[in-house]
């Protein structure tokens, strides 16, 4: 997943109705480049999730885009998804890394934690993910919000690159590119975008120019 620049990582949202999101995520991913896709359903039973799974992997990856799984490197592992990511609060580095093996992406949660992430990157993650930088109403019971100059500290320390995660919209992007962010993740910034996913992807590409 390295970068020379900053690109879009994109979350689904916490819920989705089939077949209409995978319209509508083939619309956005149309719209602008998209570096990976996120599946993000913490609420779905294990049977949604795995169908959710196999009906968005070949419609993410068709656009040319990673498509990474949260929370459960079985289920990555078991349809070949691109990557997984894991919390804190979920499997392990270790756990995820035997799941995948060692030529797909596992990215870690890091909050706003230094410790975690120079522990992460040691260990072999693909990227670390810092934040939540602004409110977000995406998920539950975030940790402490992560300052913006953490970004910049990691960049000119590490070689691993970093994701920016929380609250992000197109209008408030632009300190956390400047400070060094290699992917921003996005969630309601995108599908909640009171012109549309497609602009959304639209603003946060020229962003990126």
């Amino acid at each position: 997943m390295a970068s020379t620049r900053c690109r879009l990582y994109l979350i689904t949202p916490p819920r989705i109705e089939l077949p209409a999101f995978g319209e509508a995520l083939k619309r956005a991913l149309g719209a602008g480049y998209v570096a990976c896709v996120q599946l993000r359903l913490k609420d779905a039973s294990d049977d949604e999730f795995r169908r959710a799974a196999e009906a968005l992997m070949p419609v993410t990856q068709s656009a040319g885009a990673a498509f990474i799984i949260n929370d459960r490197p079985d289920v990555a592992s078991e349809i070949n998804a691109d990557g997984v990511h894991v919390g804190q609060d979920d499997a392990s580095y270790a756990d995820a890394r035997a799941a995948m093996g060692a030529k797909r992406i596992v990215g870690v949660t890091c909050h706003n934690s230094r410790h975690l992430a120079i522990e992460a990157a040691e260990a072999g993650a693909d990227y670390v993910a810092f934040g939540a930088f602004f409110p977000t109403q995406t998920k539950d019971n975030v940790k402490a919000h992560a300052p913006i100059e953490l970004l910049s500290w990691w960049s000119e320390m590490m070689v691993v690159p970093c994701v920016a995660i929380g609250g992000i919209t197109p209008a408030n992007a632009k300190q956390l590119i400047e400070a060094g962010a290699d992917f921003l993740a996005v969630s309601a910034g995108v599908w909640a975008h009171e012109k549309g996913p497609e602009a959304a992807v639209k603003a946060f590409n020229a962003l990126f120019c």
